[in-house]
């Protein structure tokens, strides 16, 4: 058997795989089908499968599941307490820390953003420093720094305008007008969003920041009115812009842990030069709160995928697409198996855009659990706004927590978090997961 898989390519391998697979479907779902045409359906699909195995290329999760559509108390003033500054280092200044960072093990500040909400979901505010337990690995640690559901933001909004029409630009326009329109007074807002720019004869997507951090709505909202649409998604990179530019400066006292992205997109990257990791890292340690409003494009981009590369209004998946497909489902194939989208079968199409897309939403399922974020998954950009409105709602109950580590080891190690509140039952806490220690 080994010897028929070798004989065959990979691409000829995942092709026959692809096509077989979706006959015996079809062979299934037909209730008075000839006994002779499944009979011999069965073997072949478990034979094939054999085929691909032996090679190496299955994916790990043959699940295709689209995602599933979705067509306050008023805060008490805060005490002293609640408005406690960072403790000096030995260095006298405190330096924060979040996942990933390294810094002096004597100075390094754990900032722990955190929501408080009743066994509804609704959010309890006007709770004290006093109220909360931190505990780092199982073991109590001391709050040093605390603010208040009432201290101000600071949000990156990043707008997500690839391939969109002329109505779509103007639907993303009149959701983040409401987000801006839903934050409080002293919240200050960075506008980024994709744009396209010739170089030479090539349009390339970049990233842009319409306006810096700012609490002037009346520049935030002509910044807005400027996005225009894209043809690619840089989403890796305008999150490393989120982290090196806009957050490039140390937050001060009262903003510790009060720093958020909120971004609306289908997380789907097509032409970043950063990898998922390396901004990953870089949000963590610009101790980043991440919200998602997690657009649903997937069948509109699947039914154009499916068209004829010669057609108008036809897509391809890129280059760096294709990269991260094969490694996915063929990691040890030639790169150049998959290096020509307009080659590959519908099925191997269709299969690579679900895979590209499982990816996107677990990327940003993970960001916004490792950040004590949230994603709110809409079914297209009428519901955006809805879900910019729950955002910025969240973001009003955010608490922040801060503490010195005691455990002193420089052993880059994995530290958990957990926060607790005293004295308020069935109070849910959802926070940061937690950091890595400084090594060496």
């Amino acid at each position: 058997m080994t010897g028929i898989a070798s004989a065959l390519s990979v691409r000829a391998r995942l092709r026959l795989y692809f096509t077989l697979k979706f006959r015996y479907r079809e062979c299934k779902t037909v209730q008075k089908f000839p006994a002779s045409v499944k009979a011999f359906a069965l073997p072949s699909f478990v034979l094939l499968v054999a085929f691909v195995a032996a090679s190496g290329g299955l994916a790990q999760d043959e699940t295709h599941q689209r995602p599933r559509r979705a067509v306050a108390q008023p805060a008490a003033t805060p005490t002293p307490a609640a408005r406690q500054s960072p403790a000096k280092g030995a260095d006298g200044a405190g330096q924060e820390v979040d996942e990933g960072d390294v810094v002096r093990v004597e100075t390094q500040l754990v900032s722990v953003p955190a929501v408080v909400t009743d066994q509804t979901g609704r959010p309890l505010t006007g709770l004290r420093a006093d109220d909360f337990q931190i505990f780092e690995d199982g073991r109590p640690q001391k709050i040093a720094n605390f603010s208040t559901t009432e201290a101000p933001f600071e949000v990156a909004l990043l707008l997500d305008t690839s391939g969109s029409t002329r109505e779509e630009v103007g639907l993303i326009r009149r959701a983040a007008r409401a987000f801006v329109e839903a934050l409080r007074p002293g919240d200050r807002v960075a506008v980024l969003a994709f744009d396209t720019k010739q170089d030479g004869s090539e349009k390339l997507a970049t990233v842009e920041v319409k306006t810096p951090l700012t609490d002037d709505r009346a520049e935030l909202q002509e910044a807005i009115e400027n996005i225009g649409a894209s043809n690619g998604t840089p989403f890796y990179d305008s999150l490393e812009r989120v982290a090196k530019e806009v957050f490039r400066e140390r937050p001060k006292d009262e903003l510790r842990g009060r720093r958020a992205l909120v971004a609306l997109t289908d997380g789907v990257d097509s032409t970043s030069d950063s990898d998922f990791e390396e901004a990953r890292e870089m949000l963590k340690r610009a101790g980043l709160v991440s919200y998602f409003v997690e657009v649903n494009t997937e069948e509109y981009v699947e039914d154009r995928l499916m068209e004829d590369c010669q057609d108008d209004g036809a897509l391809r998946l890129s280059h760096a697409q294709l990269e991260r497909y094969r490694r996915v489902i063929a990691p040890g194939a030639d790169a150049a198996d998959f290096s020509d989208f307009c080659r590959m079968g519908q099925f191997e199409r269709m299969h690579a855009s679900r895979t590209l897309y499982q990816i996107a939403r677990r990327e940003m399922n993970q960001l916004a659990r490792e950040t004590g974020g949230k994603t709110f998954p809409v079914a297209d950009l009428r519901d955006a706004q809805r879900a910019f409105r729950q955002v910025a709602e969240d973001i009003g109950t955010q608490y922040s927590l801060g503490y010195y580590p005691t455990n002193k080891a420089r052993d880059g190690a994995f530290r958990n978090i957990r926060v607790t509140v005293r004295n308020v039952k069935d109070a849910q806490v959802r926070a940061r997961e937690g950091y890595r220690a400084p090594k060496g």
